[in-house]
């Protein structure tokens, strides 16, 4: 079971960045790929990054001689970066020399493209280069996903807690993190079996994730009965709100649940923290906290939300 934003990605239009201090040059290649992409431009290297970390662009048609920072030097920070890393790069340059191209692949570049452009050769380069980046990224979707509910796995969400962080630091905003635990699980499992426990962890992951409105917010399954949820740029209210609005999902359900100690019906705890990140912490401060508050919930009678704000260090 994929979640279906992955299934709605799948089929969007690419997303294609042309880079070039050449404006003529731009709308050419705007041209060739209007109807089959959504085309993003940028007329300097400071503005090509910056669209890199905010668009996330499937594939750069990257100008190397620009005023300012070059092509090369947009490629080597593009590629040193983890947020932008992945993303593949076609230099476009009017100098064919072989050693160009040897400095452009070693840089990252997936290909090189020749001026004066030739339509057919750029297109057909461009849709290579476009399929292997759908393939890769559904390859890793795939391999990101816990196969019993079909959401993120525990790699996934460390990975983009890391990247989260990251961001948030950057930007100086709040990151915010739920743990989430299906109560009295265990009794769950003895009562009706582990096929049915299968069946309501499914329904529970599928129901914490209906509120999940952001495309960069993730939920993922963190082990056994436990659920974690990673939401970058929001404060420690709104998330809040989201652990509140989750809550009010699971019981929806009216999963019995006759062993439980809080009524008869499955429910959740769970902990939420939130921090705006700093140099002088790590993403796993923000984490442990969250265990804390999910701890606290527990501890005060289950079924209901514990939280607290990290002061910057």
């Amino acid at each position: 079971m994929m979640p279906q934003r992955f299934l709605n990605a799948s089929h969007a239009k690419p997303k294609l960045l042309l880079v070039d201090d050449q404006r003529v040059n731009i709308l050419v290649l705007h041209e060739l790929f209007r109807e089959e992409c959504q085309v993003f431009m940028a007329t300097n290297g400071e503005q090509a990054i910056q669209i890199c970390q905010t668009v996330s662009p499937d594939l750069v048609l990257l100008d190397v001689h620009m005023e300012g920072i070059d092509g090369h030097e947009v490629c080597r920070r593009l590629k040193s970066d983890p947020q932008t890393g992945d993303i593949p790069i076609i230099f476009v340059t009017a100098q064919g020399a072989e050693e160009d191209e040897v400095r452009g692949l070693e840089l990252g570049a997936v290909d090189f493209i020749v001026k004066p452009i030739n339509a057919v050769i750029v297109k057909a380069r461009v849709r290579t280069h476009l399929t292997l980046k759908r393939q890769s990224d559904t390859l890793r979707s795939i391999a990101s996903l816990d196969g019993l509910t079909g959401v993120a796995n525990r790699r996934m969400f460390n990975e983009q807690l890391e990247l989260g962080w990251r961001q948030c630091l950057r930007d100086q905003v709040a990151l915010s993190v739920i743990m989430i635990d299906v109560d009295y699980f265990k009794r769950y499992n003895d009562r009706y079996g582990h096929l049915q426990g299968d069946t309501c962890l499914q329904a529970v992951a599928k129901a914490l994730d209906a509120v999940i409105k952001r495309p960069y917010d993730l939920l993922a399954r963190y082990g056994g009965e436990e659920f974690a949820c990673v939401l970058p740029n929001t404060s420690l209210q709104d998330a809040v709100q989201i652990a509140e609005s989750m809550q009010a999902s699971v019981h929806a359900l009216q999963i019995e649940h006759l062993d439980s100690e809080i009524g008869q019906l499955v429910t959740i705890s769970m902990g939420v923290a939130a921090m705006t990140p700093s140099k002088n912490t790590a993403a796993e401060t923000l984490l442990e906290q969250a265990d804390k508050q999910l701890y606290q919930a527990k501890q005060a009678g289950r079924a209901q939300v514990s939280f607290c704000s990290l002061a910057t260090a």
